[in-house]
């Protein structure tokens, strides 16, 4: 082979399916060589990887922008928490209102458009500012956005769509979240979602739909009846949403799904009742993915509020083992930016005066999946690899362009050093937010460098307390192709 551009050496490589000890080489963007021993081609720069582990970059399916700020400034700042840990491609999961429009805080109807006719300024904005690759989940949140979801998959690449089903109902449900205003929730039913369903299954692979699955029409009634006992303590939380409000959700249009063919990814799958009812829709026939997240295997019920919960330690434990063996087949960070420091947020003590959600999702994921799952033996290095980049590579519609070390692949890749320990600390979040709710602990196993195309974007020094960004924002959108 002729000189390439950049060659990774001496180190663990983990491909598809197995680690090998070799070399990446790296030339225009792409992977152009995976190997073992002696058998590497000269290279313009060589990174010795000093026996470290080198992964596919982290393709997490779940981040939403807009809902503090305007979304320009959300490229900016957010993209670099991912970029300095890990991941390298974005899957964006917005409403029409919040893409790249002057930021307000509530919206009128009349300002929640086609996707048509809004995408444009998103990806002008992302390919301008983002760190990072990124594709678009839409978020349906009226009949015409179901309607449009033909022309948005042959058009502008877009093959999977979101629904929150916790925002249907907004004049009885409205009030528990106001954030629905700023997102432009006016009120969708089960129609619009028959809608959404019967075009996705028309559009074949990889088309999908994703679902926040919680029933905020039950959760209601526990709010009042614990507001009336006088409960307060974090856990609570937990409690006003509980498992069945999940799970129930899950049985009821992994139905749907089944009778119109339509494959369904579930977002957030936080209880052993969600997962038996996906193991069974599987076996009656439906298509169904699952994915978790980093603070639903890491954070139990007494940290925090957001939606859907965290759950006890008991449960945290069994995400972890349908994460291993397969029940559960991805992890997304559902990184969203409060936009405010921890003081703002919170009255400690007090759950239904702290606000809903926390930042630094994204940049917790990978040192999550690492910390607490491989370094703790929870979960394998090739498994880890296969939910964090593989698997939603393939069920989005982007493998093996993404997702994969393997020749022809993009050459997104990340150095993890699996024996190094960390205190986490405010100060290592880029996020705008500047606080992490994983203060204080210490955490074995970190991304070190991480690569987009060929080209560094962040690295860790020795010495240094956080990764820093080394390369000028450079992200392109990602369309996707039917039949891939």
């Amino acid at each position: 082979m002729a000189q390439v551009e950049l060659l990774f050496k001496n180190g663990k490589i983990v491909t598809s399916g197995k680690i090998i000890e070799g070399f990446v080489a790296v030339n225009q963007e792409k992977i152009v060589a995976v190997g073992e021993g002696d058998t590497a081609p000269q290279a313009l720069k060589t990174i010795d990887l000093k026996g470290r582990t080198l992964i596919p970059g982290v393709v997490d399916p779940e981040v939403h922008f807009g809902s503090h700020r305007w979304v320009g400034d959300e490229f900016d700042s957010e993209t670099r928490g991912a970029a300095a840990y890990g991941i390298t491609t974005w899957g964006f999961m917005q409403p029409s209102a919040n893409m790249g429009q002057p930021y307000k805080a509530e919206k009128t109807e009349e300002e929640v458009p086609l996707y048509a006719d809004a995408f444009g300024l998103f990806k002008e904005l992302g390919e301008a500012r983002s760190m990072v690759d990124f594709f678009l989940t839409p978020k349906i949140l009226k009949d015409e956005h179901a309607l449009e979801i033909p022309r948005l998959a042959r058009d502008f690449g877009m093959t999977s769509f979101k629904y929150q089903l916790h925002l249907m109902s907004p004049e009885r449900t409205a009030k528990y979240w106001p954030q629905s205003k700023s997102q432009g929730y006016f009120g969708f039913d089960d129609g619009t979602i028959y809608l959404g369903m019967e075009a996705v299954a028309q559009l074949g692979r990889p088309g999908i739909v994703c679902m926040h699955c919680e029933n905020w029409e039950i959760a209601r009634l526990f709010e009042e009846r614990l507001l009336k006992a006088g409960r307060k303590e974090y856990k609570v939380w937990n409690e006003r949403s509980p498992h069945f409000c999940e799970a129930g959700h899950v049985h009821a249009y992994t139905y749907y799904a089944r009778i119109l063919k339509c494959p369904l990814y579930i977002q957030h799958t936080t209880t052993p009742e969600t997962i038996d009812e996906i193991t069974r829709a599987r076996a009656d026939g439906a298509t169904v993915y699952a994915q978790t997240g980093p603070h639903y295997l890491s954070l139990a019920e007494d940290m925090w509020r957001i939606n859907v919960p965290l759950r006890s330690q008991e449960t945290i434990e069994i995400l972890w083992q349908a994460l291993a063996d397969g029940r559960i087949d991805t992890v997304g960070s559902d990184h969203t930016n409060t936009g405010r420091p921890r003081k703002e947020m919170e009255v400690p003590g007090d759950i239904w005066a702290t606000r809903t959600g926390f930042p630094s999702r994204g940049e917790a994921a990978l040192p999550v999946m690492l910390s607490d799952g491989v370094n703790r033996g929870r979960i394998s290095l090739l498994r880890m690899v296969q939910v964090c980049s593989e698997n939603t590579a393939r069920i989005f519609g982007l493998y093996p362009k993404k997702g994969v070390i393997a020749p022809a692949s993009d050459a997104d890749l990340v150095v993890v050093d699996l024996d190094r320990k960390v205190k986490v600390t405010n100060d290592m979040v880029h996020s705008s937010a500047g606080w992490t709710l994983w203060e204080g602990r210490e955490m074995k196993g970190w991304p070190v460098m991480t690569v987009l195309r060929g080209k560094v974007i962040a690295e860790w020094s020795d010495g240094g307390k956080r990764p820093e960004i080394c390369s000028k924002p450079f992200g392109r959108y990602l369309p996707r192709s039917l039949g891939s």
